[in-house]
């Protein structure tokens, strides 16, 4: 029998229970640990560990964010590969326009002024360059600058006032680059172009800006004679790219490296920024195509002098043209020169023109820019009018 107060015994017997609790402890912990590891290892290879998210998202962002910098570091380069191109395309033919007039007090003429040009053809001996007709106005002579630094002199084909172009032919046996027009009919706003030209001079020749198509269809009134009213308005692309004195006349480029327009003004005010215009290839090119080739634009001629309607007071509108007050647009015919297209079908001062073919006329610009744009010399076009308040028809055959 044991005895209850041998503290030896007593003691051995606790150390033997604790033992046995530490190592059922031990050995439960490594089965729970087990299970544990067990259950991570399935729950990572199946992709579902809710923990797993924290590293493996980091790294997937990191690469995402990898990804996107490279495509857009690609993006750039491409673009700006695309860029250079397409002014190594364009840039040898774009060239200086030095306008020479007349001095009062120097034999010789002096130089009025520089703008720019761009050469579109190149024919046997002979290149030809497409230029503004505000660089050129007034010249005794002209010289082209080209971009090897070489100066040529020019003979002006042609101009236009009304789209302001002209066309230049000098000796090509210096010229090594031709410019190649291209589209502007399909051309979206957004579009990144370039302008190359020569801002505020020769100092600069050869100048490039980049920017975007900001508007298409745009039309500015053309004043020919400066009295403050408008004698014609002119189709224009619209611009951000930068366009300064000197840049008249030069390129607007795609990123192909083809001419979609050639470069005609800017918006100078101190209060406006990045409105620039150039004249749309589509409308160049047949303008460009009959200066070289006749030195004028003939456009269809009715032969009268007239007044836009909106600037007749409404008592003379009612009382002296007996007009329907539905009647507030159209053109007055003031006076018909003799044996004109206009006399020869009949009209008259105080008829108002409303309507040619089947296009309704509101003012004096509306009536040339449709007669100019639709109509060819020789074609006939009927003419709605109204004569002592009474709605009449004719038909004239447009002439020169």
């Amino acid at each position: 029998m044991q005895d209850p107060f041998n503290k030896s015994e007593t003691n051995s017997r606790v150390k033997r229970n604790y033992f046995h609790w530490l190592l059922r402890f031990t050995i439960s912990a490594l089965v729970v640990t087990v299970i544990v590891f067990l259950v991570t290892y399935v729950f990572f290879k199946a992709d579902i560990f809710p923990f797993q998210n924290a590293e493996s998202t980091s790294e997937v962002s990191e690469n995402a964010g990898n990804n996107e910098t490279t495509q857009i570091a690609q993006v750039t380069t491409q673009e700006d590969k695309a860029v250079v191109n397409a002014v190594e395309k364009v840039s040898d033919a774009v060239v200086g326009v030095v306008n020479y007039k007349p001095s009062q007090f120097l034999l010789e003429p002096t130089q009025s002024g520089t703008g720019s040009g761009v050469i579109y053809k190149k024919e046997r001996d002979a290149a030809y360059i497409v230029t503004n007709h505000h660089v050129i106005d007034g010249a005794q002579t002209l010289e082209v600058i080209l971009n090897n630094g070489d100066k040529v002199e020019a003979q002006l084909l042609g101009s236009d006032p009304l789209t302001d172009l002209a066309v230049l032919q000098i000796d090509g046996s210096k010229v090594k680059s031709v410019a190649s027009f291209g589209s502007s009919e399909n051309l979206k706003v957004g579009e990144t172009v370039l302008t190359i030209g020569n801002p505020l001079g020769m100092e600069f020749a050869g100048s490039v800006t980049q920017g975007i198509i900001s508007g298409v269809e745009r039309t500015i009134p053309v004043d020919l004679n400066q009295d403050g009213v408008s004698d014609y308005e002119t189709d224009v692309l619209q611009t951000d790219a930068a366009i300064n004195p000197g840049n008249s006349g030069g390129a607007l480029v795609n990123l192909n490296g083809e001419v979609i327009g050639i470069n005609s003004m800017k918006i100078a005010q101190q209060e406006v920024e990045g409105l620039g215009f150039a004249i749309p290839s589509s409308t160049a090119k047949p303008i460009v195509k009959d200066l070289e080739e006749n030195g004028e634009i003939t456009r269809p001629y009715l032969g009268i002098q007239s007044r836009d309607l909106s600037t007749i007071s409404i008592r003379d509108l009612q009382q002296t043209l007996k007009l329907p007050e539905d009647v507030q647009q159209g053109v007055l015919v003031v006076s018909s020169q003799a044996s004109s297209p206009a006399q020869k079908a009949g009209l008259k001062p105080y008829d108002v023109i409303v309507k040619v073919d089947d296009h309704d006329i509101t003012s004096v610009v509306d009536l040339r820019k449709y007669l100019y744009e639709e109509k060819s010399v020789g074609d006939e076009a009927e003419v709605t009018y109204y004569r002592d308040g009474k709605k009449q028809k004719t038909t004239i055959t447009l002439s020169d």
